[in-house]
């Protein structure tokens, strides 16, 4: 008979840890087909992790959705989409809802994910219940994502909105009006009037409006130009 390799003596707690300290997704897919006992080891590795990054990985909505699933202390989620990375739909985020560590999450990031809809991020929105960091920049977002995290997302504490060009000045003003907690939100490239900062500022004056030129433009708007 064959002596049992080192490593398949570890402890199943022990392999789990080994199986947290590794970074590559590909790696872990691996690892979870040599045997039941390294799958399970990987499973366990997952429900231990309380940040997961997708940015810059090859994923799509079901190994994204699979792996969120597993992790059951996740506090940070990260899909931001890169060259060569995460391609997330509104199926894959009607899927991550479901996920059993979605109400604990505090941070969400669908940077640059094109493929989304309002109808996606208001699922997986309508299941968050801790949330106090959320950037859906460069997304195509409208005004009915940022009703539903008005109405969910009462700890919000940073949003960013780079580039969303769909967002309007109602939208924002119910947004602000009903996260009392918000400190920063992020609008550069927006199509929003320099009018709807100062109604923002008049609703929160301490909110921190980037970038700093919105603010200044804000808070020292230029005087009207009279006919001669």
């Amino acid at each position: 008979m064959d002596e049992e390799a080192a490593i398949d003596r570890l402890p199943l707690d022990l392999l789990a840890y080994i199986f947290s300290l590794v970074t590559s997704f590909t790696v872990l897919g691996q690892a979870s087909g040599v045997c039941k006992k390294w799958r399970k080891a990987v499973n366990q590795s997952m429900a231990r992790r309380e940040s997961l990054s997708f940015a810059g990985w090859k994923m799509d909505d079901d190994s994204t959705s699979r792996l969120v699933h597993l992790a059951y202390n996740l506090k940070e989620l990260d899909i931001s989409r890169s060259r060569w990375g995460c391609h997330i739909t509104d199926n894959g985020l009607y899927q991550i809802a479901s996920a059993r560590c979605v109400s604990n999450l505090n941070s969400v990031s669908l940077w640059g994910m094109t493929a989304i809809t309002d109808s996606g991020v208001v699922q997986l929105i309508s299941r968050t219940s801790s949330l106090q960091h959320l950037n859906i920049g460069g997304t195509f977002i409208t005004d009915e994502s940022l009703f539903a995290i008005a109405e969910r997302c009462h700890h919000l504490k940073t949003i960013g909105m780079w580039c969303c060009r769909h967002v309007t000045e109602r939208g924002l003003l119910v947004l602000v009006n009903k996260c009392g907690k918000l400190e920063s939100i992020n609008l550069w490239g927006t199509r929003v009037p320099v009018d709807c900062f100062i109604a923002l500022l008049t609703i929160s004056p301490a909110l921190q409006i980037k970038p700093m030129e919105l603010l200044l433009n804000a808070q020292n708007p230029p005087p009207l130009l009279h006919a001669v």
